[in-house]
């Protein structure tokens, strides 16, 4: 049986008075993920307001309507794989990442 894909969405902590600091502008986040092996596919940008970057076990979803970027969504296809990475890249990035299913956040 095939394993369930998981949702995430992975943004910026929160700063004082509650506003969340943005991920970055849209090439910073492009760079900072690739230290991550995460990177896009070589594919065009088809113009559909959102990148897809591939990392180890997981997927995320960049939209590029908005720059500095607030948020993005990563869908996990192996969690052994995904999740060390994740982990590593929301505690040297300063990013975090908040489970839709059960709403709890880590990084």
């Amino acid at each position: 049986m095939a394993r369930r894909k998981r949702q995430l969405v992975l943004s910026g902590k929160p700063l004082n008075g509650g506003t969340v600091q943005p991920l970055g502008s849209l090439a910073s986040v492009f760079e900072q993920l690739r230290g991550f092996n995460t990177g896009l596919d070589g594919s065009p940008d088809r113009g559909t307001g959102v990148r897809l970057l591939h990392g180890p076990g997981f997927v995320v979803e960049i939209p590029t309507s908005l720059d500095p970027v607030s948020q993005a969504m990563v869908t996990i296809n192996d969690e052994d794989i995904a999740l060390p990475v994740l982990f590593r890249f929301c505690k040297s990035l300063n990013w975090r990442l908040t489970d839709l299913e059960t709403n709890r956040s880590f990084g």
